[in-house]
């Protein structure tokens, strides 16, 4: 069976802009501060993937690492109050476990929220379907690549 990394470095071969996955040797990056001190940027450069479920809809949201999801945003957004998916349910929906989640190469097309708290770098760095793995990309390219919408979902710095 081929792996979630494989899987993740083919679809990026698709795509219309040259990404490249970085694989790191020791260690995790299943939160946004070992990503951040692994890769030697700031906490707010990871992009955390997260899926809630909006009653039986799952919607994707993907943000800087140093905030929180405002759920009164987002329920106005979605409409319904949202839930954090179950690790399970994050599997089979989007193909990748919790710590590792890609916002692109997802086994269903399921609704992209990019929050805009990422705007304010250049670069940031989205898991690749593992926990030791990150694709640096800019906010423009993530909105390309996921057909995710730019929205405004997070309170400050965590």
């Amino acid at each position: 069976m081929e792996s979630v990394l494989e899987k993740v470095k083919e679809y990026i071969e698709t795509l219309p802009i040259p990404l490249e996955v970085i694989e790191f040797q020791e260690g995790t990056t299943k939160t946004a501060a070992m990503a951040a001190e692994q890769l030697g940027v700031a906490v707010g450069q990871i992009a955390k993937t997260i899926l809630f479920m909006a009653k039986e809809e799952p919607v994707l949201v993907v943000t800087s690492g140093d905030v929180k999801v405002n759920s009164s945003q987002l329920k106005k957004i979605i409409g319904t109050k949202p839930k954090l998916a179950k690790p399970e349910e994050c599997l089979e929906i989007t193909g990748f476990p919790p710590g590792g989640v890609c916002p692109f190469a997802l086994r269903h097309k399921i609704r992209i929220l990019i929050d805009k708290s990422m705007e304010r770098f250049d670069v940031v760095y989205a898991a690749a379907g593992t926990a030791n793995t990150a694709v640096p990309i800019t906010v423009e390219e993530l909105l390309v690549v996921t057909a995710g919408e730019l929205v405004d979902i997070c309170k400050g710095e965590e």
